[in-house]
């Protein structure tokens, strides 16, 4: 049974920019291949509403799970969370529950949680919250869309707390063989390989290190015999090309 899908929404001027360089999603994709959940597409869009709506209703159709970081902050430019809203067609509001999590990060919340502060608290209707031990302010999934923050610190936080909630496959493994000839001397044998193991994925790497060009040969499945299989035949490629 294949694993399942996700996509990843990164939303923010900051990172379209180059000012933001975005960490989050690696740190998602090591944590899906890990959890056996194929991690198929990424986009990057910035803080405008409609192209917010427009990739998470493409990615939700498309895909099991949906994953977004940024946009759900204090200030006027965060829209992430009435975008979602919109993206489904549901109201959004203040929710007690949320505002009750967010309360516990001030000393006076009475005086201290402003108007500003509150927009934090704004949850689509029908979410369920997402733990955020860092800052406290939740995140929130609206059917198969987990809607997390930009910072990555609390990124992380959420991604713990989503993970135990996730439906799993098997984890996606891999092996490294490093061959010391260009890409273009092994290409052939490589389709050969990749034709004959389609449950295996294959690619090549070239790399140029004190004058040697080379490829470093990644091979990715989840079944470890064939891997280890696709190993030997490699690293018999290698010494053949070597000799």
């Amino acid at each position: 049974m294949p694993n399942p899908t996700a996509a990843m929404l990164v939303i923010g001027d900051e990172i379209l920019s180059g000012r933001t360089q975005d960490t989050n999603t690696n740190h998602l994709a090591v944590k899906l291949t890990a959890a056996g959940i194929d991690l198929r597409e990424v986009r990057v869009v910035g803080d405008e509403a409609s192209e917010i709506i427009a990739a998470v209703n493409a990615l939700r159709a498309r895909f099991v799970y949906v994953f977004t970081s940024g946009g759900i902050g204090p200030t006027h430019d965060d829209i992430t969370a009435d975008s979602i809203a919109e993206a489904f067609g549901v109201g959004i509001s203040v929710r007690a529950d949320a505002r009750a999590i967010l309360a516990t990060n001030y000393k006076n919340p009475d005086q201290e949680l402003n108007e500003a502060r509150l927009r934090m608290a704004r949850i689509p209707d029908g979410a369920d919250l997402i733990d955020n031990p860092v800052s406290k302010a939740p995140g929130f999934r609206l059917e198969n869309v987990h809607v997390m923050a930009g910072v990555p610190t609390v990124f992380h936080a959420m991604v713990e707390s989503v993970l135990p909630t996730l439906a799993g496959g098997e984890p996606l493994l891999s092996i490294t063989v490093r061959i010391e000839v260009p890409e273009g001397e092994i290409a052939a044998r490589l389709g050969e390989l990749a034709k004959i193991t389609p449950s295996l994925s294959f690619g090549s790497y070239p790399f140029i290190q004190n004058g040697i060009f080379g490829s470093n040969i990644v091979v990715r499945g989840t079944d470890l015999d064939r891997l280890q299989k696709a190993r030997k035949e490699l690293e018999v490629l290698a010494k053949s090309l070597k000799a």
